[in-house]
């Protein structure tokens, strides 16, 4: 499957979407945790800097965060330092194992970001340090949507690229762009997910749809939930809902998409 780890070694998984509103964090996070589930040591890291946020979903308070991947970039502590144990979200006696990187949400921290920018280099240098220290099994980054230097340097370091849209002409053609730069330059291996269906569209005709348009693979189809919207962003959907047609309980994406989780 295309989360498998291969010869023990760890996987980097970039998830990313052209534009916002895509869902993209809440995705990363239901992935992230059914993997935790499974025995995976796995640590997300938020590099989405000007507009972060995926934190909430793990109820990481912003009052508890003493250092952010901001300080770590900045030479302001070792990457250690700014990772959080977030498996409370399963549970006060669950024994799965996540860890959250976060970016700090103080304005003056992301001004800086947008006016000075970062060391891209040194990112990366910290995604290796990350796995090492905590034995990985996974490394999750949640990019920044669009396409900018440093988001392209997520993707370039990642094993895996999953790109997430929503049936929606925006949506189509902006993802049309991600595809070809990744292409242009070589990127990991590649694979769509398509967020928010309808009920009305088939799962698979819809994914067919979309894999014959870009010449990818989809991943799968995430169909529209009620609960999704009512949960809005207070917890993990998959660990809130575990029964819902939108939760998984492998390492697949959907039941409704094309992909049935064999594949390598």
């Amino acid at each position: 499957m295309i989360l498998k780890r291969e010869d023990g070694m760890s996987k980097i998984i970039a998830i990313h979407s052209f534009r916002g509103g895509t869902r993209k964090s809440n995705t990363t996070a239901n992935l992230a945790c059914l993997l935790a589930k499974k025995g995976n040591r796995v640590r997300v890291v938020d590099t989405d800097i000007q507009s972060p946020g995926i934190h909430v979903l793990f109820n990481l308070d912003p009052k508890n965060i003493t250092y952010s991947l901001n300080d770590f970039l900045w030479g302001k502590c070792g990457i250690d330092r700014a990772v959080y144990d977030v498996s409370g979200v399963f549970g006060p006696t669950a024994g799965e194992k996540l860890f959250l990187i976060p970016s700090s949400i103080r304005t003056r921290d992301i001004a800086r970001v947008l006016h000075y920018g970062y060391d891209i280099n040194l990112l990366k240098e910290g995604y290796q340090k990350t796995i090492e220290q905590l034995a990985l099994d996974y490394l999750f980054i949640d990019t920044h949507p669009g396409l900018n230097e440093e988001t392209l340097m997520s993707i370039a370091v990642s094993d895996v690229l999953l790109i997430i849209l929503r049936p929606d002409q925006q949506d189509y053609q902006g993802t049309a762009v991600t595809v070809e730069v990744s292409r242009a330059l070589e990127f990991p291996r590649m694979f769509l997910i398509v967020n928010e269906a309808p009920a009305s569209l088939s799962g698979d005709a819809l994914a067919a749809k979309v894999a014959a348009a870009y010449n990818c693979d989809v991943a799968g189809v995430l169909p529209h939930a009620d609960e999704m919207m009512t949960l809005g962003s207070s917890g993990i959907f998959c660990l809130q809902h575990p029964d819902s047609a939108s939760s998984h309980s492998g390492t697949g994406i959907s039941p409704t998409g094309s992909w049935d989780g064999s594949r390598d």
